[in-house]
């Protein structure tokens, strides 16, 4: 009887071990594949779009060869932390233009949502409707929210050549646009 037991105890440790083991390993392999995924970009030639903005106007990423893009991504139109995010490029987006750079916003929202989002906070650079997600699937970053899904708060820093030199795969709202700009000093520099 002992011995029966003793066998069912050890039975199930090995079998919770496996059980337990396996999903940190695929986490692991999820985490580490989508790292890779994220950083895959920087080096390379960023990838080519065409999307409307806020005032249905077209935006190629080829106008602004011989510019600094600044291409954020952001969740929402009008959600806070997306507020906070837009409030602060347009803060410092003088500060950008002196710096030969561009900022771009982009989101999965469409043109009506845009143009409202917009409007409220009196944005002073484009914010484009990726809304077919065509970029955001491009560069890896939609995130699916059960039947909705959302591009993932990140930015990617294209130099005056078109070549991803950055890529921001955290974002603090607060304090990133400065981070951006700081870095387009530095990059400039050299």
């Amino acid at each position: 009887m002992k011995m029966t037991s003793l066998m069912q105890i050890s039975l199930l440790s090995i079998a919770a071990s496996i059980a337990f083991s396996i999903p940190a390993y695929a986490n692991n392999s999820l985490f580490n594949s989508a790292s890779s995924d994220q950083k895959q970009w920087v080096g390379k030639p960023a990838p080519s779009f065409k999307l409307q903005d806020q005032n249905a106007k077209w935006h190629e990423l080829k106008q602004y060869q011989g510019k600094w893009v600044v291409l954020y991504f952001y969740p929402k139109d009008d959600s806070p932390g997306c507020t906070q995010e837009a409030n602060q490029f347009k803060a410092l987006y003088p500060q950008f233009s002196k710096n030969n750079a561009v900022v771009l916003g982009v989101s999965l929202d469409d043109v009506q949502s845009h143009q409202k989002f917009s409007k409220k906070l009196g944005l002073n650079f484009p914010i484009l409707a990726d809304h077919n997600h065509q970029l955001a699937n491009q560069l890896g970053i939609v995130r699916n929210l059960g039947i909705a899904k959302i591009a993932k708060r990140e930015t990617f820093l294209i130099d005056p050549q078109g070549t991803v030199v950055y890529h921001y795969s955290s974002v603090n709202t607060q304090t990133h646009a400065g981070q951006v700009l700081t870095d387009i000093q530095k990059f400039s520099k050299k």
